[in-house]
């Protein structure tokens, strides 16, 4: 079980989150994941750096695994995508993952195009890991379908092929990508809900796969600070992926959250001031076959937090293993 720190590109600065790692990495921590956004989700969170950029710096910084989320297809083309953790795994190898996803409207609808159906959205995120795989191993692409390539090559190759994580917030997106993805990533949920997330995947292609979770908690010294935290920072997040994916910007995120109560947002973040808490949660979600374990501590008091986990958690976690 590896236990990763979440990097929050929309609610932290780049060199904020640089100091951020290396704390985490200090505490404990031995993985980073971050996602690949244009856009906050809300106004009030008010940053959202270049992923790509901030990654060369923190991987040179630590000495940890990093993941990043991302939607090839539209705001980047797959060659590029392919082209740039090539770079990352020659500079690191061994030390760089990525998960894969149909994107939001948030983030790539930047573009100008139009923004594709989910169906053709999935079918142009299978096209583009498909083409970076091809990259990867050192072949010339050219292809026609979703997106385009004409003869694309790789000069400077990865020295190991990374894992390529599907992420699916549903069980049909889990059972589409179990046949063709190295792995499923998805969020923290109620455990008969993620079960079933699981089993979607492992029945159809997905057995003896690797699982990673991105664990959403908010942690303060009291439970109603922690609820407040959550909620003040992350209630524009709690609805259905289908409408998430959909939204343009920031602002009709925030209209959309004004009708969110703190009540709502327990059900979706697991707010706590407590170890043991935390701690079965974690084991719960591990017994369920999850080895990679990300947690996004949703609020912004990121110092404490690391320093809570570093002296109350990562080492009862060590002695489960």
């Amino acid at each position: 079980m590896n236990i990763g720190y979440h990097a929050s590109h929309e609610q932290f600065s780049p060199s904020h989150l640089l100091e951020l790692v290396g704390k985490a990495e200090k505490a404990g921590f031995n993985m980073v994941l971050s996602s690949d956004h244009f856009h906050p989700w809300s106004e009030k969170q008010g940053h959202s750096g270049f992923a790509w950029t901030w990654l060369g710096a923190a991987m040179q910084a630590t000495s940890m695994e990093y993941g990043i989320v991302n939607a090839p297809g539209q705001r980047y083309h797959p060659a590029i995508m392919a082209q740039a953790v090539a770079t990352l795994l020659e500079l690191y190898p061994g030390r760089f993952w990525m998960a894969a996803g149909s994107g939001q409207a948030l983030n790539e609808n930047i573009t100008g195009d139009r923004w594709p159906s989910k169906e053709e959205r999935n079918t142009r995120l299978h096209e583009s890991v498909e083409m970076m795989r091809e990259l990867w191993k050192g072949k010339k692409v050219s292809f026609k379908g979703s997106v385009q390539v004409e003869n694309a090559k790789l000069y400077t190759k990865p020295l190991d092929t990374p894992t390529v994580y599907g992420a699916a917030l549903t069980e049909s997106t889990a059972i589409w990508l179990a046949e063709w993805a190295d792995g499923l990533i998805t969020i923290s949920r109620p455990l008969d809900e993620l079960k079933k997330m699981v089993q979607a995947f492992s029945l159809n292609g997905g057995k003896g796969k690797p699982l990673a979770l991105k664990m959403q908690i908010s942690y303060a010294n009291t439970k109603e600070k922690a609820l407040e935290g959550a909620w003040d920072q992350w209630r524009n997040n709690i609805f259905p992926s289908s409408l998430l994916s959909e939204l343009n910007t920031p602002d009709q995120f925030d209209e959309l959250g004004q009708s969110v109560r703190k009540e709502d947002i327990a059900h979706h973040v697991l707010a706590a001031s407590d170890a043991g808490t935390f701690i079965d949660a974690i084991k719960s979600y591990s017994d369920m076959g999850f080895s990679r374990i990300i947690i996004h501590n949703v609020n912004k008091w990121q110092e404490d937090f690391i320093s809570f986990f570093g002296e109350e958690i990562l080492p009862n976690l060590k002695e489960h293993e």
